[in-house]
């Protein structure tokens, strides 16, 4: 009998509810996993960290500041979240997913506060694996150049958006035929890092792009079937 092959709709975007959000569901009421959900799914994903504010999650999950407060306690009691202890109802602050409930791997820190290069080149791998457009496999000339980004102390939050901007600009062209073939590998997002550096865009922005390059990916895969 031969098997059904299975394709997300939208494979940019999408957040990996496996065991980890399996376990939250068990621990947590519906109004406190709505909000891990919302975290989970805007989230930093080479940290699970979000900048938040109790108004802001109240307009986004329609519930009153009231209720925002005794979930977001209900998340940290469990500790499925953990947050900054200037967090109040009208100053932004950091929520963070805890490590158990976290389906990604982090960018980690030694004992002085510093990432370690280990981490960082495993959240860069993750990035580049996720794009059609990208030739599989992460060789020494990668790893080589990611270092060198670890290094200059580019945040992963900057390689995750060039490699947006990057590939929307591939899937066009691929689509248009005036490219061929796969992205060898890191090196090709070096402009696009260094462009992404010096622009000032909100995050809807990098989300409305990850939309566009969903429909774009799904184009360009079907052309190759």
């Amino acid at each position: 009998m031969s098997q059904q092959r299975m394709a997300l709709k939208n494979p940019t975007g999408w957040f990996a509810a496996g065991r980890e959000v399996a376990c939250a569901m068990a621990l947590l009421s519906d109004g406190a996993f709505k909000v891990y959900m919302h975290v989970c799914l805007t989230a930093d994903r080479s940290n699970g960290r979000l900048k938040i504010a109790h108004g802001d999650l109240a307009i986004a999950l329609k519930k009153s500041r009231r209720s925002i407060v005794n979930y977001l306690e209900e998340l940290r009691t469990h500790q499925i979240c953990s947050m900054e202890a200037a967090l109040n109802q009208h100053v932004a602050g950091h929520i963070e997913v805890c490590d158990r409930f976290w389906p990604y791997v982090k960018c980690r820190r030694d004992q002085d506060g510093r990432k370690t290069l280990a981490s960082y080149i495993e959240i860069v791998q993750q990035f580049l694996a996720v794009r059609k457009c990208v030739k599989q496999g992460f060789n020494p000339a990668d790893e080589r150049l990611a270092e060198q980004l670890f290094r200059e102390h580019v945040e992963p939050k900057e390689i995750e958006h060039a490699i947006l901007l990057a590939c929307a600009r591939r899937y066009v062209a691929l689509l248009n035929g005036t490219a061929v073939g796969h992205i060898a590998g890191l090196r090709y997002f070096g402009p696009a890092i260094q462009e992404v550096q010096s622009l000032q865009t909100s995050e809807g922005y990098w989300q409305h792009l990850a939309q566009r390059i969903a429909k774009f990916e799904q184009q360009w895969v079907s052309t190759q079937a």
